[in-house]
């Protein structure tokens, strides 16, 4: 029997690891085109990108029918569209700017069902997208959907292992650019700088030690596979709108000569 969809990243993300497509465009077809290729995950960027809660909802289920599981990134505090991307079938919900503890809470709050938080009942896609049917689904819900929690600040990196200890987080994700903006104190934007690159270490161990995983957002192929290497276990590849830019280009240089 094959494994359901939203199951299918817990696993991989217990075993080598996941390479995730990154759409910001709010068309379920560039998900799902994505996803036919070899990436392992797609997020679905409600943050920075132009994807709302109708198109997030489509998208997953247009990733689910290459039968990949999506990821959904929500917008900095906004929770409650957390709880309904995991309704809609979301395999794992990122959640940007968790500093501390007490977002961390609040975060594995909307995703998880009690005792580990306090969702409310209503699934949706998440029923048939998990295998699971009813009552059944409240019992394997925690296990398989995913909360991820961004370190994107200083404050996060000092609260880092008691935000790794907070039971209903499942593992941390490094957003680079922004880290490298507030540890050089708005100085500059170095998301591969030495400021960043010294902290990956700091949150690879952490996370080790923790018993979760750690995730980062890479900017190309190359970049992903040395992080891999790292210790990073969920690791982007590049984004919709830099892929199809670099496409471009380098097909124009061709015909440009």
């Amino acid at each position: 029997m094959t494994e359901p969809v939203i199951g299918k990243l817990a696993t991989a993300l217990k075993g080598e690891g996941v390479f995730s497509a990154w759409v910001g465009m709010n068309e379920p077809q560039v998900a799902e085109q994505l996803s036919r290729e070899a990436f392992d995950t797609v997020v679905l960027d409600m943050q920075h990108g132009a994807i709302d809660m109708v198109g997030a909802g489509r998208a997953i289920l247009s990733v689910a029918l290459a039968g990949k599981p999506a990821v959904v990134r929500i917008p900095v505090g906004d929770f409650a569209s957390a709880s309904r991307a995991a309704d809609a079938g979301a395999a794992g919900i990122i959640a940007p700017m968790i500093n501390n503890v007490a977002d961390a809470k609040a975060f594995a709050d909307h995703v998880k069902f009690p005792p580990l938080g306090a969702r409310s009942w209503g699934p949706r896609a998440c029923g048939p997208l998990s295998g699971h049917v009813g009552p059944t689904y409240l019992h394997a819900a925690n296990a398989i959907t995913l909360t991820i929690a961004m370190i994107e600040t200083r404050e996060a990196l000092a609260a880092l292992d008691d935000i790794l200890a907070v039971k209903g987080i499942d593992g941390v994700f490094v957003g680079p650019a922004d880290l490298s903006i507030t540890l050089s104190n708005g100085g500059l934007w170095d998301p591969r700088g030495a400021l960043v690159d010294k902290a990956l270490d700091v949150v690879t161990a952490a996370a080790h030690k923790a018993g979760k995983f750690a995730g980062l957002f890479c900017m190309d192929g190359a970049h992903a596979k040395v992080s891999r290497a790292r210790g990073f276990k969920f690791t982007s590849i590049s984004s919709d709108m830099m892929l199809l830019r670099a496409a471009a280009k380098a097909e124009l240089d061709k015909a440009r000569g």
